[in-house]
């Protein structure tokens, strides 16, 4: 560690390097979990008065109390998941791997459908993305112990709750809860919203400067605009007409080939339990997709310059609602032709990716397909 302190930055800053600074990283939190959890047990602890392991590591080594119940837990996690643990002290994955694997046990069905399948989870945690495994976990929750997932669904519900509040500075403090499909149909109208105040700033901001603009050259920051839009969307509730249409939820059931038997979840990909959908059914969209192999959605659409109607939720049902790029998990705001459409490219299924607002942006500015070679 000594040795590595003293190189010079630039001397580690390549990809293979940092990529490898980062699995021994790992490989030295699990240790520390692992000998922190040990230590916890023996209530070493105990001698100085501390509460519990946790607020003595906290105090020592003055960092977050949630920081170090988290190394704590995991450390406690790893005696029940030998092979995660194996796997993360050989920096194959790491501790947020761990404690994903940990939460889809709880009850005593989750259990043993952990102790049954870790070998197979922890080779998907090595290789899948992050939500991608999220997804897969969720699914097997869901399919395993349904019951329980069904009342961690209502108590989402029986616990939504939304605080707004004004400061001694007139200030006003939002802070909030909200379930699943709630959650979703506030977070899709904010970024509705959201997306047209930054259309307008974009236009504004090229009209000023006579090129096209960087986001840093923008009148409103992010966090401006976001704020603007729960503005907004507030302004145009108290507007609309009594007789205007609520806007209705959609979702998502795919069936058909092995690895999609049951798959349920919302347009942006939140898996959930089939029973969260039945006090929707009376309000909500349900669509039905057919596939004809893994990557294959059954589509009939027409040719066209954008990606629109069925032709776009093929595209996004079959791409996960992930976008295209190796790096990004980023949910899909825009469907890119693969065969550029200058250059002659269709507007069908097979030549359309998902891609967020970012890498479709950034494709088209360099001319160029920012997939590695």
């Amino acid at each position: 560690m000594d040795e590595l302190v003293d190189v010079d930055p630039s001397a580690l800053a390549d990809s293979e390097t940092v990529v490898a600074l980062h699995r021994q990283l790992a490989r030295l939190e699990a240790v520390a979990s692992r000998a922190s959890a040990q230590w916890d047990a023996n209530q070493h602890w105990a001698a100085d008065g501390a509460r519990s392991g946790a607020a003595w590591l906290a105090a020592k080594l003055r960092i977050p109390k949630l920081q170090a119940q988290r190394t704590v837990r995991l450390g406690r996690a790893m005696r029940e998941l030998p092979h995660a643990a194996d796997a993360w002290l050989a920096g194959d994955i790491f501790g947020a791997h761990v404690s994903a694997l940990a939460a889809s046990r709880g009850s005593e069905l989750l259990t043993m459908a952990m102790e049954r399948d870790e070998t197979e989870l922890v080779e998907l945690a090595s290789t899948l993305s992050f939500r991608a495994l999220q997804h897969r976990l969720a699914y097997r929750r869901d399919g395993n112990d349904n019951e329980n997932e069904q009342r961690r669904a209502q108590r989402q519900v029986e616990g939504r709750r939304v605080h707004l509040s004004q400061t001694f500075d007139d200030v006003w403090v939002l802070d909030g809860s909200l379930d699943t499909i709630s959650g979703a149909i506030v977070d899709t109208t904010l970024k509705q919203i959201e997306h047209e105040l930054f259309d307008a700033d974009w236009a504004e901001a090229r009209a000023r400067l006579g090129i096209d603009p960087r986001v840093c050259d923008l009148r409103r920051t992010p966090a401006q605009r976001r704020t603007d839009a729960l503005v907004e969307m507030a302004t145009r509730a108290r507007t609309a007409p009594t007789n205007g249409r609520r806007p209705e939820p959609l979702f998502s059931v795919l069936i058909g080939l092995p690895e999609f038997e049951r798959l349920c979840e919302l347009v942006n990909g939140t898996v959930l339990t089939a029973s969260t959908l039945i006090p929707w059914i009376d309000q909500a969209w349900i669509e039905r997709a057919v596939f004809a192999a893994p990557s294959r959605v059954l589509d009939i659409g027409v040719q066209r310059r954008f990606f629109a109607g069925a032709t776009r939720r093929a595209v996004e049902l079959r791409d996960r609602n992930e976008c295209f790029h190796h790096t990004c998990e980023e949910p899909i705001e825009e469907i890119d032709h693969i065969q550029p459409a200058s250059w002659g490219g269709p507007t069908i299924q097979d030549n359309g990716r998902g891609a967020c607002g970012f890498h479709n942006r950034n494709r088209n500015r360099h001319g160029r397909d920012p997939d590695p070679p």
